[in-house]
Formats: structure tokens, sequence, C-alpha cells
């Protein structure tokens, strides 16, 4: 189960993620000025797929408490890196961002990380 709460945890990380990127590319960019900055952001915090994503974070922290119940935190965190390589894919197919070599690299070496730092 404490897997389970791993898994879910990075899910609810991403969409958070994406969810945010997503909504502040609907918006545009941050204004300059301070009045229009703080109108900016309280827009966003009125939104409703930002609000979701704020919950998706709440949740993710809930099962990673979970999670902290079943396993080791030195043993579960390197599984968070997961969230990197999830978030890199996603915003590469949903976002059109580039997907470059060192990119690849840097999530093989996390990928890497993974697997040595969750040996038992």
């Amino acid at each position: 189960m404490g897997y389970f709460y791993v898994f879910m945890t990075i899910l609810f990380t991403v969409y958070g993620q994406l969810v945010l990127k997503w909504q502040i590319n609907q918006v545009g960019q941050l204004p300059v000025d301070l009045i229009p900055k703080v109108f900016f952001l309280i827009k966003l915090l009125l939104n409703p797929w930002v609000l979701s994503g704020f919950v998706s974070a709440f949740v993710a922290a809930l099962a990673w408490m979970a999670a902290m119940t079943k396993l080791d935190l030195s043993h579960a965190y390197p599984f968070m890196s997961l969230a990197f390589v999830l978030v890199l894919f996603l915003s590469v197919f949903f976002f059109n961002e580039p997907l470059t070599w060192p990119k690849i690299a840097g999530m093989a070496l996390i990928v890497g990380g993974i697997l040595v730092g969750s040996q038992v």
C-alpha cells in the first residue's frame, strides 16, 4: 500500500503542476506594475482550475503522509523524482515544450538515481 500512496502523491503533484501551467498560459504574462500584478494573481487564485491544482497539492500531501506510515523516508523519497520525469514528458506533449538531449540525459540520471537510491 505504501507504493500506492507514493504513486498517488506523484500523480496529484504532476496534475497540479500541469494545470497551473495550462491556466497561466491562458492568462498571459505577469504584469510589471504592482496593482495589476495583484489583480492578476487574485484572478488566478479564483480560477477553478487553479484551485483544483492547489487541492491536488493538498491531496498529494495527504497521500505522502499515508506513504510515510508504510515506508522509510529514505526509501520512498527518491520516487518523488518521477514527478520531474512525468512533468517533462507531459509538458512536451501538452505544451509543445522542447525535448532536448540535455533534458533527456538529466531524466536518465534521475531515473538512475531512483534505481540506486530506492534499493533496500
